[in-house]
């Protein structure tokens, strides 16, 4: 398995755990708004990811692998206010964190050795 599909294989697999756990989020307004926004950015970066794999330049894809990295942050972002609020057990967000910013670190290292033209 090429490094690519490692990650977009994760990123795929974040995109499933963050939509079931939004499928959990109470129905309550605060619950709705945060799923919806969880929703939209937490599933968005294996897509996005998939786009850049299909760049047509290096600096497309590295063009489209901030986006991935925005949108990851974004969900790390609404992760802790799923935390902070207290809308679903740690047990469920902890691990959801731990991946969500182990993705960011690993997308900005790409970022930046791509753009100091190390590969």
């Amino acid at each position: 398995m090429a490094k690519g599909d490692n990650i977009q294989a994760r990123l795929l697999d974040l995109s499933v755990s963050i939509s079931e756990l939004c499928d959990r989020l109470p129905k309550t307004g605060t619950g709705r708004h945060v799923s919806d926004q969880l929703m939209r950015s937490g599933t968005s970066p294996s897509s996005n990811y998939a786009e850049a794999c299909a760049a047509e330049s290096r600096k497309d894809f590295v063009h489209k692998l901030g986006i991935v990295f925005k949108e990851l942050k974004e969900t790390l972002n609404w992760l802790q206010v799923v935390s902070r609020r207290g809308l679903a057990p740690e047990k469920q967000i902890g691990p959801l964190l731990q991946e969500t910013e182990e993705m960011c670190r690993i997308i900005a290292v790409s970022i930046r050795t791509l753009r100091n033209g190390k590969v």
